[in-house]
């Protein structure tokens, strides 16, 4: 079961991972830094914060606080520059930190303990946190990417109102 759970847990972030660079894809540089409203964040924010987050998080994962001292974290809302290749580069660090780190985790580290933010947590319960965070963060990016392009948006699952079409598809493995 330890050993499925991990492999599951690395399938659900690589699904989530797929989902918001696919989202991403359909937003021009000058998009990703677009708000909804003066009180909402832009793509490029919520790219910057999952990043920042990932790499304190999973930076020395199983010895460290994940709470790293030099994460500035109020500072990954905000928006200095307009530089979409160097937040796709920090982006994609963020995520290769998190797999770097979790695929080498074995069955016997899931209950062993880690901390974030002075909180202790087991491997297990910190990885089910991380997925429930990023979850969010990337059906925001969709929401978000979606709001911007309105009606040039291209789903990213089946179209509304073609449910019934999708259904009888023959299978294909």
């Amino acid at each position: 079961m330890e050993e499925d759970f991990l492999d599951l847990s690395i399938k659900i972030f690589q699904s989530q991972k797929d989902l918001a660079d696919k989202a991403i894809a359909q937003l021009s540089d000058q998009e990703l830094y677009m708000q909804p409203d003066e009180d909402s964040n832009s793509v490029a924010i919520i790219m910057k914060h999952m990043a920042g987050n990932m790499l304190s998080r999973w930076t020395n994962f199983l010895t460290t606080d994940g709470e790293k001292p030099w994460r500035d974290r109020d500072s990954e809302f905000v928006i200095a520059d307009n530089d979409a290749a160097a937040l796709k580069e920090h982006w994609e660090n963020g995520w290769f930190c998190m797999f770097n780190t979790l695929v080498p985790l074995t069955e016997g580290d899931l209950m062993e303990t880690v901390v974030i933010r002075g909180e202790e947590h087991t491997v297990l319960q910190a990885i089910l946190r991380q997925i429930s965070h990023y979850g969010n963060h990337v059906g925001q990016i969709v929401y978000v990417a979606k709001h911007i392009k309105k009606k040039n948006w291209k789903p990213l699952s089946i179209p509304k109102g073609q449910s019934e079409a999708y259904r009888n598809l023959p299978f294909k493995p």
